[in-house]
């Protein structure tokens, strides 16, 4: 049986990725996307260092307290089932990681999250889809494109997928339209450049655009 999230991902299509946005700039950057359209919000753990991963939380639990059900929070980049713990008690309601980890897939559907972990080839998307996860993260898709995309889904049908990695606004509906569930977008969305510089109507409008482009 699908989680009960999976056909809020499959209706909304985009998560938007909110990567490297300090604690400060956080409230902002989430209210630019969610009135541009955007509510699934992933903020992802900064690895880097004790005080990144301190950020990751701080924003994680920023945004909960702040916009309550409005956003679909999320914790990405997770890598440990530790942080799967972390994440729920900031009130992250889904798990995405770069990679496919048994134990941290467990530990999401343990704690009754959806399990959104990442893998390449059709071997890694099987065995992540056998361990758990409810939808398989693609990634990263933009090295292969998607040829690839509707190469592994031709076999894998039953597999749910996202698209990660170099989604654009000229490429969204390609991939939407060759098999993604849903995609994941970073960088071509949230540039951590206009965030610095306080150019939130710029993040809203970009924000519009894409969803615009998949209405």
């Amino acid at each position: 049986m699908p989680h009960p999230l999976y056909e809020t991902f499959e209706s909304r299509k985009i998560i938007s990725i909110v990567r490297g946005i300090r604690k400060e700039h956080i409230i902002q950057t989430v209210a630019a996307l969610l009135e541009g359209g955007i509510g699934c919000i992933e903020i992802t753990f900064d690895h880097s260092s004790h005080n990144g991963i301190k950020n990751t939380l701080d924003c994680l639990d920023a945004v909960s307290n702040h916009f309550g059900n409005q956003v679909l929070l999320g914790a990405g980049t997770v890598l440990t089932a530790e942080e799967v713990d972390l994440a729920r008690k900031c009130n992250a309601r889904y798990i995405i990681s770069p990679n496919t980890d048994k134990a941290v897939i467990t530990a999401t559907k343990e704690a009754g999250m959806l399990s959104m972990p990442g893998a390449l080839t059709p071997s890694e998307v099987v065995l992540a889809y056998n361990y758990g996860a409810d939808i398989v993260k693609i990634f990263p898709i933009d090295s292969l494109g998607v040829q690839y995309l509707r190469a592994i889904k031709s076999p894998l049908k039953h597999i749910p997928v996202s698209a990660v990695g170099g989604v654009t606004i000229d490429n969204i509906n390609t991939f939407l339209e060759n098999g993604a569930t849903c995609v994941g977008i970073g960088g071509n969305l949230v540039n951590t450049k206009l965030i610095e510089l306080g150019q939130f109507e710029k993040l809203f409008l970009q924000t519009q655009a894409f969803c615009d482009r998949i209405k």
